[in-house]
């Protein structure tokens, strides 16, 4: 059974990098600018009373012919274990979905300020959600080490 579901987005993400790098997203700081056709200033309301958001954007310049829907070895590094697309990070996923949790530096009208989010400019930002201590996770985070590799200059 397949179904078909439409989102816009809410905004786009506005910063210097314009080219999808593997590594160094902190060093970028990023602004998401609100659609002003459907937003206003409220709908950032008391957000500034929280210290992370987690962002759900488009991976919109991944080709459809280059989507993973089976595994494949992270980075395409031999070194790493082949392992499926749902237990990886990449952008080459099936709905393009990313998610990445960032801290707030600023909230002005429609505009969020944020570091460490991984997404080029222009990016379409799909939804914004509040990080609330209630939603991570209860427990131990365990993973694989070839993940802890990856991340090690991720940010």
């Amino acid at each position: 059974m397949s179904e078909t579901f439409c989102v816009e987005p809410i905004g786009w993400v506005r910063c210097e990098r314009t080219e999808v790098l593997d590594d160094g997203w902190d060093t970028i700081p990023a602004t998401i600018e609100l659609d002003t056709d459907r937003f206003n200033a409220d709908a950032f309301l008391g957000l500034e009373g929280f210290s992370y958001v987690e962002i759900i954007f488009l991976f919109d310049q991944v080709e459809e012919d280059k989507i993973v829907t089976g595994a494949r070895h992270p980075r395409g590094r031999k070194t790493w274990p082949k392992t499926g697309i749902f237990a990886q990070r990449g952008k080459n996923r099936p709905n393009r979905l990313g998610a990445t949790i960032c801290r707030v530096v600023s909230v002005y009208k429609t505009r969020l300020r944020l570091a460490g989010l991984d997404a080029i400019d222009g990016t379409p930002v799909i939804d914004i959600k509040p990080v609330m201590s209630g939603f991570l996770p209860r427990g131990d985070v365990a993973e694989p080490d070839w993940a802890k590799e990856i991340m090690s200059s991720y940010w």
